[in-house]
């Protein structure tokens, strides 16, 4: 018996140590080691997988989308979960792949077959269903308008959803999502299963923001400073179309052709600073005005439109000339109305350089604007302390020795339009969240009281004179409404130097005359022939504001629109006219003679576009009732028949 009961307590024994090892195993298993083979198993059957978020999109301020994401898969199948015996005719057909390269793909025993793409949401719909096929969603940034507004919209990074330059970046915080996150399960086979109960986090979308810019205007503005560079040859140039009353930019655009023979495009219009010449001699005005330097009586005299200033005591002079010589004595208004050198430096000598420096300093010169825009140029302002006191107090006053940007000068202008009033211009009108729900909505920001609006008052009546009768700008003067403005001629200044032949030609305008609605800045480089700013960028100014009226979607005020009054006359000039072409002058403010009016033929303008129809047709004098859009087809008057001037033209277009 003793045999069996120690073989008894053996086997027990070993049953015990048995169980003592697994609890230890166990023990160490679950207690000690317990979180990495947890950690491990999780691995193995799960994926954590990042959910992308929509980046907000770019609207203009009238819902023209200008950048948008746009949703896209790529697609990975799984060849050992495929259980449908249609799923590779599907797969053939919506993925644009041979049906003979997927089989043999599938016969290869690979575990997964991956197909990037990126393919529509149309496109992978039907496959949605199909167990074995993973659709992985990502958001490719898309630019509908193309290239309209892009120096200003900017773009993302190459490395990704980023942005990387203009609103794109600068707007980056806003327009970029909160990404979400996801497990999927996997089995021993490695077939990835959906969970809906594990997910982590929901992706959430960025903001969208509308934009203070009108993309018609845009493309208006675009257009016309692309065919006037062309014509002139010009190695580039600006415009801006702001709102003096809230500060909003409404139109942007810029184009070098220097660069390259097909015309760069960089937002020059914050970034490139130039010396404006005669369009800074309302600045010098608003400080002899400020500063009560100058009585309306005050008259200098002009030297013939040559002198000799004298710079300092040891007898060294300089010379001022005028491009239009004049003899006798100049008031202040009749400086500025024929752009005299001559006089402006005579009258600026009235100023301390701490005066004109901080009159400039004041309209926003010098400093950056506050717009939203990266890599802003604050342009160049010396302190007084760094001047030649004459030089460069005659300088400045003639617009020389500093440089601007073509928003800053437009803001400027906008100040003398708001009754002396500098406001912040800005290019983000409204942010909205996912929803569509408002979060921001832009209101008017002061940055200081320039001037008095007694002051700017008399600095409009010193532009309704530049573009008078007389005076340098009247180019710019449309048949049926008026404007104010200013131009502007200065040798480049490039790499630190002046470039000899080389001129900078601009033009300021407020528009309408009564109640200014637009500021526009045209600012061309070295127009080839003709380079003075009342013979190159104030016809522009024209042309673009006659094709801003005739767009029925730019969102001018009509209702606001006076008709030219007599205080507001069309300058008439004399003019080569070409051979077997004649000439009409009216004269002007025209009054409708209801006995015996001026009549004209109606001009042909049927299948041209409604912009191309509307514009002729106010070249002409006639004012437009559209009806439709797309092609002309017919008008009444009909082409050929003779209208009075004033009269509306009605215009039917077709799609």
């Amino acid at each position: 018996m003793d045999r069996p009961q120690a073989r008894i307590a053996a086997i027990q024994f070993g049953f015990a140590l048995g169980v003592i090892a697994i609890l230890a195993r166990a023990a160490q298993l679950q207690l000690m080691q317990g979180g990495r083979w947890a950690e491990q198993a999780e691995r193995q059957r799960t994926e954590r997988t990042i959910l992308p978020a929509r980046r907000g999109a770019l609207f203009d301020r009238n819902g023209v989308p200008l950048a948008v994401s746009q949703e896209f898969y790529h697609v990975g199948v799984a060849p050992n979960e495929l259980a449908d015996a249609q799923a590779v005719q599907l797969l053939s057909r919506h993925l644009g792949v041979s049906r003979a390269a997927l089989e043999r793909d599938l016969r290869t025993g690979k575990r997964w077959i991956y197909f990037h793409g990126p393919f529509t949401a149309t496109r992978v719909q039907p496959l949605r269903r199909l167990a074995g096929v993973h659709l992985t969603g990502d958001f490719q940034r898309f630019y509908p308008s193309r290239a309209l507004a892009r120096p200003i919209v900017g773009g993302l990074s190459p490395d990704g959803p980023v942005g990387a330059a203009g609103l794109e970046l600068s707007l980056d915080s806003i327009l970029t999502g909160q990404p979400g996150e996801a497990v999927l399960l996997k089995d021993r086979a490695g077939r990835m299963y959906d969970s809906p109960a594990r997910l982590v986090r929901d992706p959430v979308a960025g903001n969208d923001v509308v934009l203070t810019l009108d993309a018609e205007l845009q493309e208006i503005a675009e257009h016309g400073l692309a065919d006037a560079l062309a014509e002139m040859k010009a190695e580039g140039g600006d415009v801006v179309f702001l709102d003096p009353i809230n500060g909003e930019l409404l139109a942007l655009a810029s184009r070098q052709t220097r660069v390259s023979g097909f015309g760069s495009v960089r937002a020059s219009t914050f970034t490139d600073p130039f010396e404006p010449g005669s369009t800074a001699k309302l600045f010098t005005a608003a400080a002899l005005l400020k500063h009560r330097k100058v009585k309306s009586s005050d008259a200098v005299f002009v030297e013939g439109g040559r002198w000799q200033m004298p710079v300092n005591s040891s007898g060294r002079t300089r010379l001022i000339t005028d491009a239009h010589k004049t003899t006798g004595n100049l008031t202040l208004a009749q400086t500025v109305q024929i752009s005299s050198n001559v006089g402006m430096a005579k009258f600026s000598s009235r100023l301390s350089p701490e005066e004109q420096f901080e009159m400039l300093r004041d309209f926003g010169f010098g400093t950056l604007t506050g717009a939203e825009f990266p890599s802003e140029s604050r342009g160049r302002l010396a302190r007084p302390d760094k001047w030649q006191t004459m030089y460069t107090r005659a300088s400045m006053a003639m617009g020389y020795e500093f440089g601007v940007t073509p928003v800053q000068l437009a803001a400027a202008y906008a100040a003398i339009a708001n009754n002396g009033l500098l406001l912040t211009p800005t290019l983000v009108r409204e942010i909205r969240d996912p929803a569509g729900g408002l979060l921001y909505r832009h209101q008017p920001e002061p940055v200081r009281r320039v001037v008095t609006p007694e002051v700017a008052a008399q600095l409009r009546q010193f532009m309704k004179g530049a573009v008078g009768e007389g005076g340098t700008g009247g180019g710019a003067q449309l048949v049926n409404y008026s404007l104010l403005g200013k131009t502007g001629t200065a040798v480049r200044f490039e790499g630190g130097r002046y470039v000899r032949g080389e001129y900078t030609a601009s033009f300021a305008a407020l528009f309408p005359a009564d109640n200014p609605q637009l500021v526009v800045v045209v600012k061309i480089d070295n127009p080839t022939g003709k380079y003075y700013g009342g013979l190159t960028a104030a016809p522009v100014t024209r042309t673009m504001l006659q094709q801003a009226l005739a767009s029925r979607r730019v969102g001018i005020d009509r209702s606001r629109l006076a008709p030219r009054d007599s205080a507001s006359p069309r300058v008439q000039r004399p003019a080569a006219t070409p051979a077997g072409i004649s000439r009409v002058v009216l004269s002007w403010p025209y009054q409708p003679d209801r006995q015996g009016a001026v009549t004209r033929p109606v001009p042909e303008v049927a299948g041209r576009s409604v912009r191309e129809a509307a514009l002729a047709l106010h070249r002409r004098g006639f004012r437009v009732s559209l009806r439709g859009l797309g092609r002309v087809s017919r008008t009444l008057p009909a082409a050929g028949e003779s209208a009075k001037a004033g009269t509306a033209v009605i215009v039917w277009a077709d799609e």
